[in-house]
């Protein structure tokens, strides 16, 4: 993630190759001190005994989200439950300048990806001991809205998060990979569920891997003109990630890299949330009216999405024989699939 699940512009690399995976997830990291560059990458039971105590916590910050502005944090505090379970406290705005309510008054569902991306990094800092200047990798994730309550009354305010972690991999004494499932309460009502898939790898290791595209962070990227705003379901036209194609159906991505949120930092790819979002754009564009709340989401990283090559984002629209819609969403970069997504209108709990 350069500076950023990124997932958003952080230290978080989203998309990458198989092969990379492979490197990130078995070899031996370069940064590992001489006398642990042979340890095994252990896999630490769901139930283990790491000798620390059950009760434990602390308070969130924005180093440990990795969000410089703390208008754009949303995990507040956390608490150990019991081995590798967790309850985290969110809070989440009625009004934000990125994730702002829908049409209606409903809660931006993105909401979910974001808050899940910032605990997984958070509780891997704190409870894992992933050093701060390390990098996260985010294979996929995936979120479902619970019910169709989903409106600024129920899903803003003090949300309580509990977060399983399961195959957890340990390197020396750091993490090198795990999974996370959430699920998201306000009030005692269920909200939505959220699962994903990261592993970490070291600022030598990382740099090693994206060689001369670290030493172009941060240089311009030509700014295309976007679509118009409301054909994508937002209101300001900075905000727009898709831009017309002339390459035949679908749309060019578009990188505006002095947006607040979505580049928060400069990045050496593109942020995972800026690729979330043109699938959620893209949706938006397919469905008629505009009319699309992206209840659930499921999407899959497959390699970088790199900031000097044209990105094309083609989807297409399904309806199931009990009238559920579903929209597939794929970027492609360099003939290569950057990441693959399908969105549903239809709230329900994810497996």
């Amino acid at each position: 993630m350069s500076e950023g699940i990124s997932f958003i512009a952080d230290r978080t690399v989203i998309g990458t190759s198989s092969a990379l995976r492979t490197v990130l997830t078995q070899a031996p990291d370069p940064a590992t001190p001489p006398e642990d560059q042979t340890d095994p990458l252990v896999l630490v039971p769901d139930s283990g005994d790491t000798g620390q105590p059950p009760a434990r916590g602390g308070r969130a910050t924005v180093e440990l989200v990795h969000r410089p502005d703390a208008d754009d944090a949303f995990p507040v505090e956390w608490t150990r439950l019991a081995e590798h379970r967790y309850l985290v406290v969110a809070d989440w705005p009625a009004a934000h300048r990125f994730f702002a309510p829908l049409p209606g008054g409903v809660q931006d569902p993105m909401l979910v990806a974001e808050t899940m991306r910032q605990t997984a990094m958070m509780l891997a800092h704190a409870e894992y001991g992933v050093p701060t200047d390390h990098h996260f990798v985010m294979w996929d994730m995936e979120y479902a809205l619970a019910s169709t309550g989903f409106g600024l009354s129920d899903a803003s305010g003090r949300v309580d998060v509990v977060v399983e972690c399961s195959e957890v991999q340990m390197r020396a004494r750091s993490l090198a990979g795990m999974r996370v499932r959430l699920t998201f309460h306000r009030g005692g009502r269920l909200l939505a569920t959220s699962t994903g898939s990261l592993s970490c790898t070291s600022e030598r290791a990382y740099r090693r891997l994206r060689g001369d595209k670290l030493d172009t962070a941060g240089d311009p990227v030509p700014l295309l003109d976007g679509v118009p705003p409301g054909r994508v379901g937002r209101r300001d036209p900075r905000d727009v990630v898709l831009a017309p194609s002339e390459e035949g159906p679908g749309w060019r991505l578009r990188l505006d890299t002095a947006h607040p949120t979505l580049f928060a930092r400069a990045n050496d790819h593109v942020p995972g949330m800026v690729l979330l979002e043109a699938a959620r754009q893209a949706a938006v564009a397919l469905s008629p009216g505009g009319r699309f709340v992206p209840a659930s989401l499921a999407i899959a990283f497959h390699r970088y999405a790199e900031l000097d090559e044209p990105c094309l984002v083609r989807a297409r629209r399904e309806t199931s024989s009990e009238g559920d819609v579903s929209i597939h969403v794929e970027g492609v970069q360099g003939h290569e699939a950057v990441f693959t997504a399908v969105l549903g209108d239809t709230p329900q709990v994810a497996r």
